[in-house]
């Protein structure tokens, strides 16, 4: 298999993605993007992409940041996601240049292109799906982030042609009911094939090994983790067709 750090740019701006894909494989295949929480490109999303190849996609960890920039406490986390989050403008423009960068690839099928999120990472694949881009088949947004979107801003299809998955956990203190409620009228509103899983118990984070708040709502869940990526799995077979994702693999646990 292979798995590196690869270099992309928007503009003037150098970002530091991981690709990973089955190198034995010379066909094309569909292709999945891997969104990161709130710290930056790390472990977490590098072994999602691992795994991802395993199935026989080509899996890219996309950087939102930029290279070199990665948050190592809350306040760091913070100062890095909120001015991509606050410009809706900015988070296009980064995801689109992810985007163009991996359909560039010889080994991708661009017109069949997945992504999954965390966190953040989960309200960027939901920007993706309102994005309308060419090639989008499906998003799965992971404990991510419900957060309004100002259609006043930016341009999105009066229909949303990409399949959407949002694997919530119910007491998520950073998606409560309410925005969960408006995330279901927008996804119906245009007209979405959309769909939403919500495990109980659960908080945020509720797939990263990391996450031990659970006074702050911020807890790892090994069983929601395990039936998450069973759904992801079954969500991109379906996405693709049914010749990919039939490989049952668990994902290794960053260490």
């Amino acid at each position: 298999m292979h798995a590196a750090n690869e270099t992309y740019r928007d503009g003037s701006t150098e970002f530091e993605g991981f690709l990973a894909y089955d190198g034995a494989r010379e066909m094309r295949r569909p292709a999945v993007l891997v969104f990161h929480q709130w710290s930056g490109c790390s472990a977490l999303e590098t072994k999602r992409a691992e795994w991802l190849a395993g199935l026989g996609y080509a899996a890219f960890a996309v950087d939102m940041y930029g290279k070199g920039k990665r948050g190592t406490t809350p306040e760091e986390n913070t100062a890095l996601m909120t001015p991509i989050v606050s410009d809706r403008a900015l988070l296009r423009q980064r995801m689109e240049a992810a985007v163009r960068h991996l359909k560039s690839l010889p080994m991708v099928d661009s017109e069949r292109i997945g992504a999954i999120g965390f966190c953040f990472g989960g309200l960027c694949v939901l920007d993706l799906a309102r994005a309308g881009m060419s090639g989008i088949r499906g998003t799965v947004s992971l404990h991510g982030l419900l957060g309004t979107f100002d259609a006043t801003k930016l341009q999105r299809p009066a229909q949303m042609q990409t399949k959407v998955l949002a694997l919530h956990g119910w007491s998520d203190p950073m998606a409560r009911p309410d925005a969960v409620e408006a995330f279901a009228r927008e996804m119906t509103e245009h007209g979405a094939d959309w769909q939403l899983h919500a495990f109980g118990g659960c908080g945020h984070a509720f797939t990263n090994p990391a996450a031990q708040d659970a006074k702050g709502g911020m807890q790892y869940n090994p069983l929601a983790d395990a039936r998450s990526l069973e759904m992801v799995k079954d969500f991109l077979a379906e996405v693709f067709g049914p010749a990919w994702g039939t490989k049952v693999t668990m994902c290794p646990m960053p260490k």
